[in-house]
């Protein structure tokens, strides 16, 4: 039976050059940034909580009364308040 050949295996080297570290040109967040992605976050939190809270038809959802309006949007509410958290995490992204 014939021998079979062996085969010289090359070593794995790692390329240097995806090895250094990348310098990152920008500054910090100012801190109004800061202060709309934070308040984004709790004013869509708020929103949420005064829906819940106070947005019933027992108390504000009876026509003329000052949230008659908020309860009107119903369901629609989840979609604004998540709206506004979501703004703001996504700007968290983006925080420096």
């Amino acid at each position: 039976m014939p021998k079979s050949k062996v085969r010289k295996k090359t070593d794995y080297t790692i390329n240097p050059a995806s090895r250094t570290p990348v310098k990152v040109k920008a500054g910090p967040s100012s801190s109004i940034y800061v202060g709309v992605m934070l308040g984004l976050m709790i004013f869509g939190l708020a929103w949420l909580i005064v829906y819940y809270l106070a947005a019933t038809e027992s108390t504000y959802g009876a026509e003329g009364e000052p949230l008659h309006w908020m309860y009107n949007l119903s369901a629609w509410n989840f979609l604004i308040g998540f709206s506004f958290m979501v703004a703001g995490l996504l700007m968290t992204m983006r925080w420096r």
